[in-house]
């Protein structure tokens, strides 16, 4: 029997008038649906839009993913839909008609507009916002760029992403910081637990504590917020992962109380590859060195010291402005609670599987998309290897600190058909 939400959204399907059909006919066909999807949607929460399929389906059509993989591997780098790949490929062509004209005199001049709406999405102020190319470009700007000096003391974790592990490990060497790092056991639902282990490591000499919003490796979320203020208690500084939190699910960077954040636009935003962006808070602006020199005083308050990073991709820069509107067109809170519907779709049907361990919360609170699970007895990459060899498959085994497991993440243009297919190959794999 079809739900009360499927119902009320067939039957605005089928009321649109031929005016309305007549003033779309020039739009490709796959555009046109979108837009009636998007209309036949109102008025239906977040919540009950998260199961129906019919509505997805539309947004489905907006990516050109492989018919011949089911890539459950979103955490890693997502696909960008049509709009943002069509005007990548329009603004490259555009640049080449003459590079140091149309780069630097044209396009150039879209970065602050750009900033601008950027800065609207996160919350904050423009002058707090830099466009540069990843989040590990933009976490190791602040960690390389702060005043640390010998005996200085930095909290994180080893579930931290192994960039930003490397790169205190180098300030550490080169400068002698002290490293103190937290070893969480997760998953958990205690938020407690999570900030306790952060303040215990806090001490006199703590300057800097370094903050993963989720995981990577299984999708935990932490308390962000709730640590950054323990720590500011302390007048200790605090820096955010965002890697896979920015356009996940719904907040704000000022929500956070972080001094710095940073995000890879080319995960949950969908924005072309190689693309993402810095906060720092203002006040904190004139504090850090910029990773790349500037002509004039690199302690300006002025956040586009931090873009100065010669010669760049200007058409992947101004395509992310199309993937702020798909966002936007989704919807942040329906983008989050279909995210989470997806992890919990599949993960509800293994988690009573005889030897699967789950890895990953269920609580909207502490997980969204992002799902970890283990084989008793099995290593994580002979499940990812038999999932690609079987059923094509794509996901990613983990072993990392205590965390083992294969990773996967769906994304909005999954199918709960290919989830099916995901749990017949774990079903499989773990009775074998």
């Amino acid at each position: 029997m079809s739900s009360p939400s499927r119902r009320n959204f067939l039957q605005k399907a089928g009321a649109f008038s031929v005016a309305t059909l007549l003033s779309t006919i020039a739009k490709p066909a796959w555009s046109r649906n979108l837009e009636s999807a998007l209309r036949n949607a109102e008025g239906i929460s977040a919540t009950d839009l998260a199961s129906e399929e019919d509505f997805w389906y539309y947004i489905q059509q907006s990516f050109t993913v492989s018919p011949g993989l089911i890539n459950l591997n979103n955490g890693g780098v997502s696909p960008a839909p049509k709009t943002v790949q069509d005007a990548m490929k329009r603004y490259y062509d555009y640049s080449n008609e003459a590079p140091s004209y149309f780069m630097w005199r044209i396009l150039d001049q879209g970065r602050e507009p750009l900033r601008k709406n950027m800065a609207k999405m996160a919350g904050c102020s423009e002058e707090e916002i830099a466009i540069n190319r990843n989040s590990s470009e933009g976490l190791e700007t602040v960690i390389f760029g702060m005043q640390l000096k010998a005996g200085d003391e930095v909290v994180a974790t080893k579930q931290d992403y192994p960039n930003m592990i490397n790169a205190y490990k180098q300030r550490e060497m080169r400068d002698g910081i002290k490293m103190v790092w937290i070893n969480l056991e997760l998953p958990t639902e205690n938020e407690d637990y999570i900030v306790k282990q952060f303040v215990n490591a806090f001490t006199s000499k703590t300057k800097l504590v370094h903050i993963t919003h989720i995981i990577n490796w299984n999708g935990q979320i932490l308390p962000v917020r709730k640590i950054a203020q323990e720590a500011h208690k302390k007048n200790i500084e605090v820096i955010v992962d965002g890697a896979h939190s920015f356009a996940h699910f719904d907040f704000k960077i000022p929500d956070l109380d972080a001094d710095y954040f940073a995000s890879s636009l080319h995960k949950w935003l969908y924005a072309p590859i190689g693309s993402g962006m810095l906060y720092v808070k203002k006040e904190k602006i004139k504090t850090i060195y910029p990773l790349f020199a500037t002509s004039d005083n690199p302690l300006k308050e002025d956040i586009r010291k931090f873009e100065n990073l010669g010669t760049r991709p200007f058409f992947i820069e101004q395509a992310i402005g199309k993937a702020l509107e798909f966002h936007e067109m989704i919807g942040s809170e329906r983008k989050e609670k279909r995210l989470h519907y997806l992890k919990n779709y599949w993960m509800e049907k293994v988690k009573d599987v005889p030897k699967v361990k789950i890895n990953t919360s269920l609580h909207p609170k502490y997980g969204c998309a992002i799902g970890n699970i283990g084989i008793d007895g099995k290593k994580a990459g002979e499940l990812d290897a038999f999932l690609l060899d079987k059923y094509k498959i794509h996901v990613v085994g983990i072993e990392w600190e205590n965390i083992h497991g294969i990773r996967v993440t769906p994304n909005v243009y999954t199918t709960v058909k290919q989830l099916d297919l995901l749990v017949e190959g774990i079903t499989v794999f773990a009775k074998a």
